[in-house]
């Protein structure tokens, strides 16, 4: 785990379009979640990467961790990947970045209560949402 400083803001504030507080019907998830994050993690939201595939937000009850994981939609030559999720109130976030056939994670963060900023990248198409699933382990 590491601080957040400039490059997770950027990188977030950049190429990600967010909106908090903002309610919309989930979309049909252009990739299916794969269970990286491994047992008791629950799929709490998602995020569509455009066509290319979906990033997964995950927590598990029991731990207090959430999981995220950026999964293509079909898996193929290496392509750049990044996944991140960070806790708002500290900063403090986990991610992956690097190039990838089918998915980039899993990465994990504490945060049981408190809201969470995550997203991610394939090739040259972005999404991510902020300030979500504050204290919320279960949809």
């Amino acid at each position: 785990m590491r601080r957040a400083g400039a490059a997770v803001t950027l990188a977030a504030g950049g190429v990600m379009a967010m909106a908090p507080g903002v309610a919309a019907a989930t979309p049909t998830p252009a990739a299916a979640y794969n269970k990286a994050c491994g047992t008791g993690y629950k799929v709490v939201n998602q995020v569509n990467i455009g066509k290319a595939g979906t990033t997964y937000l995950t927590y598990n009850p029991a731990t207090g961790k959430n999981c995220a994981v950026t999964i293509r939609s079909a898996p193929g030559p290496a392509a750049h990947m990044y996944v991140w999720v960070q806790r708002d109130d500290t900063r403090d976030y986990a991610d992956d970045d690097g190039y990838y056939r089918s998915y980039a994670g899993p990465v994990y963060l504490a945060a049981k209560g408190y809201c969470v900023s995550w997203g991610g990248v394939i090739a040259d198409e972005s999404a991510g949402k902020s300030g979500t699933n504050c204290g919320r382990t279960t949809r």
